[in-house]
């Protein structure tokens, strides 16, 4: 009987593995910050870039099929993304989600077109830019005291 296992071709899974633990990490982040796309969302979303480039190269796609392919999973997930924007009166919220889950979605084909480097170098940036630069923006945004009246 043969194992499982020796079919199995861990280096096709290798980039889908490390696509869901980048893309899980930002899902973290959101998580942490109740909103709406969270881990399991981003981890998703990221593996399944991941997997759609890795598939494409397992069934022999080349240079054009896999520009089209890339394409195709940019637009789809724009989708998403878009679901996730929400209008109420004068307020837009949900930009950011959309925007975190276009950027996860380049992590997952970088991970799926074995480029590890540029996929960690966008996860940090990512949570660089939500950490640091979403406080910042809070306190630009914050309304000004108007105690002094002239």
């Amino acid at each position: 009987m043969e194992c499982i296992f020796e079919k199995v071709d861990f280096q096709s899974i290798l980039p889908m593995v490390i696509a869901m633990g980048l893309g899980g990490l930002i899902g973290i982040e959101r998580e942490l910050h109740n909103k709406p796309a969270g881990f399991r969302t981003n981890a998703l979303i990221c593996m399944g870039a991941a997997a759609f480039m890795v598939i494409a190269q397992k069934i022999g796609l080349g240079g054009d099929a896999i520009s089209r392919m890339t394409a195709g999973i940019v637009t789809g997930v724009g989708f998403i993304g878009g679901g996730a924007v929400l209008r109420d009166r004068a307020n837009i919220s949900g930009v950011t989600t959309a925007a975190t889950i276009w950027v996860v979605t380049s992590i997952g084909i970088a991970c799926g077109t074995h480029l590890y480097d540029m996929a960690v170098s966008i996860t940090v940036l990512s949570l660089i830019v939500l950490a640091v630069l979403g406080p910042l923006d809070r306190k630009i945004r914050r309304p000004k005291n108007s105690n002094s009246q002239q």
